[in-house]
């Protein structure tokens, strides 16, 4: 088995480019918390619900996912299973 540690990896690919963290659940705010502690720019996607209130205690601005997607360089969809198909048809492909 092969473990990475911080040395082995960059965070090159992602200056300069906006991520936008869509869903601000379990995964979401985890990945999103630690993206933004490492100096990359976040921003994040969710409906209007209580983790979207957890995001801005969390000092981010959410926005519409349809409108996270728009801001964002890469997409991390961290919705839940069942969702992602329809978030992705209905919301980040138009």
């Amino acid at each position: 088995m092969k473990i990475y540690t911080e040395s082995g990896a960059s965070l090159a690919p992602l200056e300069g480019k906006t991520v936008a963290v869509l869903g601000y659940g379990n995964q979401g705010r985890a990945q999103a918390l630690n993206l933004r502690d490492s100096g990359v720019s976040v921003v994040i996607g969710n409906r209007a619900d209580s983790y979207a209130d957890q995001a801005r205690v969390d000092g981010f601005e959410p926005f519409p996912i349809a409108d996270a997607a728009a801001r964002g360089d890469v997409l991390l969809v961290l919705t839940t299973d069942e969702s992602q198909p329809s978030v992705w048809r209905e919301l980040i492909a138009p």
